[in-house]
């Protein structure tokens, strides 16, 4: 079965809002000689943002859309009315949501507490209108800007479910039986391999106090770290549990090379599942050849230095005493921080640093956050724009940098998407 039909993973597509434009306006007013300028700003571009949802378990939605745009904002207008900022989009996701970069590969945060939220993408600044511009020895100025492009960017979203307690083991332990019994969960049950094609998840309420979430695992085999079975695509929601319920069959030729099998797999997959607590169970001890062998059973796993218990997940026997062994076991195991975490220092870019690269004899890229935005948000039409950015060039240094390497009138540069003339 294809790793969609339980939706642990997604890509998507993000875009925020534009800024609105600036506006070139004066004011019209009678018996007003000499009205100023009177431009209105543009409005900020909405962002998206995820959020969590803890409704959700999946992320299924994205299976039917996948690209998501916020609003852009309002242009400016005469009067000095600004215009209004673009709605922002709400994103839900599921608790134990990871976000990356596509492109990057760069984690962006870690979305676990209901609630929580994450800007992936910042919408742009509006321009700014012509009263902005208005100074002592320009007191009627003919500029304003366009709105800065929201951000756009591919991301990588992979659930990984938030369960205190999960149960690993061979297809067919009994797992899925187990949670059925103990939860209000009702997972898909059959005598046949793989009846579990994706976890589920169930609340175990043993006292007014004392609850947890229990996960039940799709079966593993040999290899699955590797990629065979259904494990690899699924291991990666054990990651998160704290406690670990090892669940042999008792019916099984050899429940303790499977026993075995598993736990060289978690520790194969890595990512610290061999070193989780684990409490050892064999199932379907209300069967009489089951009985028969638990003692010697019992007394292998001990000189493991296990603490093995047998129960009947069918019939209900031992249960109870099984799930208040788990619970304390959880309350001695302190609560981790995820696995991966946002880094605590990102260094901040110099907005202001530049490149200046020769792409053909006679055509010349520049490269810079600062002066790209600029180039963008410039009105080429307004002879007084024009004539700001050529001024930026100059403070910006970014002038003499072309002329250093050798740039001649009729060159081409070229900033962000915009193609200019060189002239001295």
């Amino acid at each position: 079965m294809s790793r969609t039909a339980f939706y642990d993973e997604a890509d998507i597509y993000v875009k925020a809002g534009n800024g609105g434009d600036g506006c070139v306006a004066f004011r019209r007013e009678k018996y007003v000689p000499f009205g100023g300028p009177a431009g209105g700003d543009g409005g900020k571009g909405g962002d998206v943002l995820l959020y969590v949802d803890p409704h959700l378990n999946t992320l299924h939605r994205f299976s039917r859309r996948r690209h998501f745009k916020a609003e852009s904002g309002k242009h400016g207008s005469g009067k000095n009315q600004h215009g209004a900022s673009g709605a922002e989009i709400r994103i839900p996701v599921p608790p134990g949501t990871l976000v990356s970069d596509d492109g990057t590969g760069e984690l962006l945060g870690d979305l676990t507490e209901p609630g929580q939220e994450l800007i992936v993408a910042h919408g742009g600044c509006g321009g700014r209108g012509n009263a902005r511009f208005a100074t002592s020895t320009n007191q009627a100025p003919r500029i304003a800007e366009h709105g800065e492009p929201g951000q756009e960017r591919n991301l990588h979203l992979e659930l990984k479910l938030l369960a205190d307690v999960g149960v690993v083991g061979m297809p067919n332990t009994g797992k899925s039986t187990l949670l059925t019994a103990v939860t209000a969960a009702r997972p898909k049950i059959a005598p046949y391999p793989f009846t579990t094609l994706q976890p589920n998840l169930g609340v175990v309420v043993l006292d007014n106090e004392t609850e947890f979430v229990l996960a039940d695992i799709p079966g593993l085999i040999e290899g699955a770290s590797e990629g065979k079975g259904l494990g690899h695509e699924f291991l990666r929601h054990v990651e998160r549990t704290r406690v670990l319920i090892h669940l042999l069959d008792g019916l099984s030729a050899d429940p303790l090379a499977d026993f075995a099998t598993i736990n060289r797999e978690l520790a194969a997959f890595d990512h610290g599942l061999a070193e989780k607590p684990q409490l050892v169970v064999l199932n379907k001890i209300d069967e009489p050849q089951v009985r028969e062998r638990w003692p010697e059973i019992e007394a292998a796993l001990k000189a493991q230095g296990h603490k093995p218990v047998a129960i009947s997940a069918l019939a209900r026997e031992g249960t109870r005493d099984l799930l208040y062994r788990a619970a304390q076991m959880l309350a001695e195991v302190p609560e981790q921080p995820p696995a991966r975490e946002l880094p605590v220092f990102r260094p901040a870019e110099d907005e202001t640093a530049f490149s200046v690269e020769r792409e053909k004899e006679d055509v010349w890229q520049v490269h810079g956050v600062q002066v790209e935005r600029l180039a963008t948000m410039t009105v080429w039409n307004l002879d007084e724009a024009v004539y700001r950015f050529q001024r930026a060039l100059d403070r910006m240094g970014i002038t003499e940098a072309l002329k250093e390497a050798g740039i001649k009138p009729g060159d081409t540069v070229r900033i962000g998407d915009r193609e200019m003339v060189w002239e001295e």
